[in-house]
């Protein structure tokens, strides 16, 4: 008989006893840095072309809408200002992202999961 309950035993699995000794749940530790917003929406100020970068690298990550004042870079050197303004555009199309000015001063840079509002409308009501 010894044979047949070491063979139904290796069949079945361990007894009960043995999986009651082990903890009915895993505890996973919590990281404060997930458990916030995943969408931020940041300013950033162009006042040299080196100021993009780090505009790239946030939208990059895929989770930040850019808001950038371009009036600095505007009033100081406007072929700086369009290597900027192209550059971010490269990197929107490869985002599958959208890019869009409001004002005069203001560019709206975000990633593939948002779009930007264009209503045409709006402009001949407001003429």
């Amino acid at each position: 008989m010894a044979f047949f309950s070491r063979l139904r035993e290796k069949i079945s699995g361990p007894k009960y006893k043995e999986l009651e000794d082990q903890p009915e749940y895993v505890e996973l530790e919590h990281d404060p840095e997930l458990s916030r917003s995943r969408v931020l929406v940041r300013p950033f100020v162009l006042d040299d072309f080196e100021d993009v970068k780090p505009i790239l690298t946030s939208l990059r990550e895929g989770y930040t809408i850019a808001l950038v004042n371009i009036r600095p870079l505007k009033d100081r050197d406007l072929i700086e200002l369009k290597r900027a303004i192209n550059k971010l555009k490269k990197t929107a199309d490869a985002i599958d992202g959208e890019i869009a000015g409001f004002g005069e001063d203001f560019l709206v840079v975000c990633p593939s999961f948002a779009s930007i509002y264009r209503n045409n409308q709006l402009k001949k009501v407001e003429e």
